[in-house]
């Protein structure tokens, strides 16, 4: 079931690319990046209030606070960045270099997570990142 919700993902992303692009048109790409950030924010608690699990809030502890402010804040530099990018540069090119972050993220899950890297992922990610120097070269 995981594949599937990761495919819908990839898909969804892959739309987001192409609606932002549109959407950020004659726009602020930081402007742009907050309207985009408050609609997520409605349909996330949508979701929480939806499903009635906001109750599971005063279970969640400090670490996992902290760990979910940073990530928060990583993901927000990162949609300003990227919304950035796509404004002033082509799609095709900026979400390439952009997907360049499963390549970074297995290089940290084994440093910071001590997640072994086999050989399938070393050549995985030089894949990714041979097909993404080929697509923006």
């Amino acid at each position: 079931m995981w594949f599937v919700f990761a495919l819908l993902s990839a898909i969804f992303a892959a739309l987001t690319s192409i609606l932002a692009k549109v959407g950020i048109e004659g726009v602020n790409s930081t402007l742009a990046t907050a309207i985009r950030t408050a609609v997520v924010l409605l349909m996330a608690w949508g979701m929480v209030f939806l499903t009635n699990t906001q109750g599971g809030i005063a279970q969640i502890g400090r670490k996992s606070w902290i760990f979910l402010i940073l990530s928060g804040l990583a993901t927000g530099v990162s949609w300003l960045c990227y919304y950035r990018a796509l404004q002033i540069g082509e799609a095709s090119k900026v979400v390439p270099v952009d997907k360049l972050s499963v390549v970074i993220t297995l290089v940290l899950a084994v440093v910071f997570l001590h997640e072994k890297m086999t050989a399938k992922s070393l050549i995985g990610a030089a894949l990714i990142t041979a097909g993404t120097l080929v697509m923006v070269v």
